[in-house]
């Protein structure tokens, strides 16, 4: 169906409820055959000129199973794909279709109008970063006096054996580690980030970690940005190993307040 439908046409059955997948411009349509949790076809529930993006499930069900996962994030990135949408929480369900109209688009138009517009014609790519750990971890033990000298004392002694120097060994290749780490993200988002309209960059954990930011690139850019990806990608495999995902829905681009 389209967004040309009233609201009020549109209501789930007794004992179901409305999940909320995101929202998308009026007069927007839906990929044929869209399904979503429980493989519910998903609808639009129009309020001026906003819709979100519905699917009915039981509301005495269990939720936020894995599968529920994989469904909302197949429908959001199959709206991406064709249109500017604004994900909704994992998760959130109204009772109603007027429930969807007064409690998030009313209230929200004009913020989530806004950012339709700032997302039409872009999508969002996730680049993560991560050492080749056996490569990096030689290149500490060969420029580290000190940890070259632990590291060959405590290397073939039993584990319980030296506590103390394998601490300072842990210790010193810590510090090293995240010396490089701060400098080789700062390299890669210097070298990425002129093809973005925007960045948010996430936290990260593990020895091997370098940088994990979510990048909202233009349509007119994305096959020069992922051209340079590779180029990049094959410039640093052996030390850095590069991996991007997208293009998916904005996920990381809609704030962090309660509906986005």
């Amino acid at each position: 169906m389209t967004a040309t439908a009233t609201s009020v046409e549109l209501q789930p059955a007794p004992g179901h409820g409305w999940f909320v997948y995101g929202v998308v411009e009026a007069g927007s349509r839906l990929p044929e055959g869209l399904t979503g949790v429980e493989d519910s076809p998903v609808h639009l529930v129009p309020h001026g000129p906003l819709a979100a993006v519905v699917g009915e499930i039981d509301l005495d069900r269990t939720s936020g199973r894995r599968g529920d996962l994989l469904a909302y994030t197949e429908v959001l990135n199959a709206l991406a794909g064709q249109m500017p949408v604004a994900p909704v929480q994992f998760g959130s369900v109204l009772l109603d279709t007027e429930s969807v109209v007064a409690d998030l688009l009313d209230p929200r138009e004009e913020e989530l109008s806004g950012l339709l517009t700032d997302l039409a014609g872009r999508a969002q790519f996730t680049l993560r970063a991560s050492f080749h750990e056996p490569v990096v971890l030689a290149e500490v033990v060969a420029e580290d006096p000190e940890v070259r000298r632990l590291h060959e004392h405590t290397r073939d002694l039993p584990e319980d054996a030296a506590y103390p120097e394998r601490v300072r060994l842990g210790e010193l290749v810590a510090r090293a580690m995240e010396a490089k780490r701060e400098a080789e993200a700062e390299a890669l988002l210097e070298a990425v980030l002129p093809y973005a309209a925007a960045y948010s960059q996430r936290s990260g954990g593990g020895l091997d970690h370098v940088v994990d930011v979510a990048l909202l690139v233009d349509d007119d850019r994305r096959a020069d940005f992922e051209r340079f990806l590779e180029e990049l990608a094959e410039a640093v495999h052996e030390r850095v190993r590069l991996r991007l995902v997208g293009p998916v829905a904005a996920y990381d681009f809609v704030g962090s307040e309660g509906w986005a």
